[in-house]
């Protein structure tokens, strides 16, 4: 369907209420789980600060051992002899770039290999530009950590997750999606035909995270396995650092004097893993724990599809992993 066709359709399906219901969700604060995780083993992406570093500590206080996926060797030495330090639970990591092809390979290779079931995966790693970036392999940077890391992982976990019978996938999505108001431009994924936005790339990015999640939640339908997306919350995190100093200093004396503590995000996070509540629950989004309808262009199951195909070419993938 042609994209003025889209426009028409979403345009269409845009309702007040949902707007009014976002509004009202960000105010809430997360529902609470008290329930222990005691052996499980919890995959974080992006673990050496914010929103990662608070779940980290969270999985690890109920005695969740954690893996972490970082950029940073110091950073995650130090988060290890934290954890273990002081809540007595193995806490190990793998360094990786997740805007590399590459690495995102490795990882989804060791993540596969290994012996023990993941009872938790989630996808917080993120980043924030205000220019177009390009990866060493000719990628939009911001398209690659926020949704093609996931897309490559989860599709190459399939197989050992679907065999454990019982799994959560955890994407940390956001309100930003609502960013791109009228859908993905599928004929323009990096960013050549029109003008590079930061708020725009974000949105489109998360948007393709949630559309993924609609396929990968079909493909798990029956395995024990569930995918959800939630919206941390308008939490303080290191996300722009990448971005110049004019950037920074906004963010700092601006931005980040209203947001809150990223532990309302780790507290939703843990519910989201670990509440009976949701257990049987897959292919939603929440604010926090609140379940809430996205915009649109997130439920086009036409587009997810469409979007899969082209995913798996970006990526260099095929289904075999999934079909077969």
């Amino acid at each position: 369907m042609e994209n003025k066709n889209k426009f028409v359709q979403y345009f269409r399906a845009y309702k007040w209420s949902n707007i009014f219901a976002m509004i009202r969700n960000s105010r809430k604060s997360p529902e609470i789980c008290t329930g222990d995780f005691n052996n499980k083993l919890v995959v974080i992406t992006g673990a050496t600060s914010g929103i990662g570093y608070h779940t980290a500590r969270k999985y690890a206080a109920h005695g969740a051992n954690i893996l972490c996926i970082n950029r940073n060797i110091q950073k995650s030495e130090a988060l290890r002899k934290e954890i273990e330090t002081e809540f007595s639970v193995r806490c190990n990591f793998i360094i990786a770039d997740l805007s590399s092809l590459a690495d995102i390979y490795r990882v989804a290779s060791e993540l596969a290999a290994l012996n023990s079931p993941i009872d938790v995966l989630i996808h917080n790693a993120g980043v924030y530009l205000t220019k177009k970036e390009l990866t060493a392999d000719g990628l939009e940077k911001v398209l690659v950590v926020h949704y093609l890391s996931s897309f490559i992982i989860n599709h190459r976990l399939t197989a050992k997750l679907s065999s454990q019978n019982k799994a959560r996938i955890i994407m940390v999505s956001s309100e930003g999606h609502r960013f791109a108001a009228w859908g993905l431009r599928l004929d323009d994924m990096n960013w050549e035909k029109r003008r590079y936005s930061g708020l725009k790339s974000y949105g489109s990015a998360k948007l393709a995270q949630l559309l993924s999640m609609i396929v990968f939640s079909e493909h798990f339908k029956n395995t024990g396995v569930t995918i959800n997306s939630m919206h941390p919350g308008a939490v303080k995190t290191e996300t722009g650092q990448e971005n110049g100093p004019v950037y920074r200093w906004f963010k700092r004396n601006f931005f980040d004097k209203s947001l809150k503590s990223p532990e309302i995000s780790a507290e939703a996070l843990y519910y989201l893993g670990v509440s009976e509540q949701v257990e049987s629950v897959s292919g939603k989004f929440f604010n926090l724990t609140t379940e809430e309808e996205p915009a649109p262009p997130a439920l086009d199951r036409e587009v997810a599809t469409e979007l899969w195909a082209i995913s798996l070419g970006l990526a260099g993938l095929n289904d075999t992993a999934i079909t077969g």
